[in-house]
């Protein structure tokens, strides 16, 4: 079983408008609300991919209900630390081509809460076989909350993977113990490691080489519509994927976590591995919802993607 982590989950709604007025009012005639975040969206796809999967972080209030009500009828296990704060909505105002978004900035956790929240996280690992720990955290908690976690996961032998960014991650990769993946782009390579990363194999290389991400096992860059760059232990990879369609790039990094976990949790090739993190990508990325994957159109996509052994 694949346990995903989403420590500040949301309801995310889009309000699609012709045009957005502002100081005015805008009608919106067809409303979306998701159970958001991003390791929600990962947990719906490793659910799509008919592979057994438990979600858990931290959900509090009316909004809280309606997440857990939307993953029951998903079918996705679901098992969350309850707080009496409301967790948050996220609102994406879709308009004259354009995304326009009110991100809530939800509860603020007290300590007591996140030891509690390790107690259970720590008494989840021994059902599950791989850990995939997604987005940012919330106020209250320390910036290396997820290094703990890490380390909870180490001591009984689950590996990690972690698809963050800035101070959080930071944390993550400072200490020896470090998680089995990561899967940054490269604005977030940029920020981590104080220089420009590009989509040069020369600046790619020396990225992956950073002393920073010595010892992580997988290193997936991605890289939009010009695929990924990957360090897989000693060894780099580049992964090239088709021209496609694009309805809605959001949740598509999470589909590609999401590919990649199932993929490993089948210890699939490496090969395999790759194209199926970039299969799950694109699919959300060709679909109206977000963190969701139409399963017929796997293999279609699966055959098209190349992945290349570079020196």
């Amino acid at each position: 079983m694949i346990l995903t982590v989403t420590m500040n989950p949301s309801v995310d709604i889009s309000y699609p408008v012709d045009q957005f007025k502002l100081d005015d009012v805008n009608r919106v005639e067809t409303v979306r609300k998701t159970a958001g975040g991003k390791g929600l969206n990962v947990a719906r796809v490793i659910a799509q991919m008919e592979e057994e999967v438990l979600a858990t972080g931290v959900l509090g209030g009316t909004i809280g209900d309606y997440i857990v009500q939307e993953l029951n009828k998903s079918n996705i296990q679901n098992d969350f630390l309850r707080i009496d704060k409301e967790s948050r909505n996220c609102i994406a105002i879709l308009h004259e081509g354009m995304q326009t978004e009110i991100l809530e900035a939800g509860p603020t956790l007290s300590s007591e809460e996140g030891e509690v929240f390790l107690e259970k996280f720590a008494n989840l690992l021994p059902k599950v076989s791989i850990v995939t720990i997604s987005g940012s955290l919330p106020k209250g908690l320390p910036p290396n909350f997820y290094q703990q976690m890490l380390e909870i996961s180490q001591e009984k032998g689950i590996p990690v993977v972690v698809d963050s960014s800035g101070e959080p991650l930071r944390q993550v990769l400072l200490h020896k113990e470090k998680p089995f993946a990561i899967k940054p782009n490269t604005a977030e390579m940029s920020q981590l490691l104080g220089f420009k990363v590009d989509a040069e194999i020369g600046s790619l290389k020396q990225a992956v080489n950073h002393e920073l991400l010595k010892g992580i096992e997988w290193i997936v860059v991605s890289m939009g519509s010009d695929g990924a760059f990957v360090r897989r232990a000693d060894e780099y990879y580049r992964v090239t994927i088709p021209k496609i369609d694009l309805v809605n790039p959001v949740g598509s990094g999470d589909a590609t976590v999401a590919g990649f976990a199932v993929a490993l949790n089948r210890h699939e090739t490496i090969e395999k591995v790759l194209k199926t993190a970039m299969t799950t990508g694109i699919l959300n990325t060709v679909e109206a919802g977000t963190g969701y994957i139409n399963i017929a159109k796997f293999n279609q996509y699966f055959d098209s993607v190349k992945v290349e052994k570079i020196d």
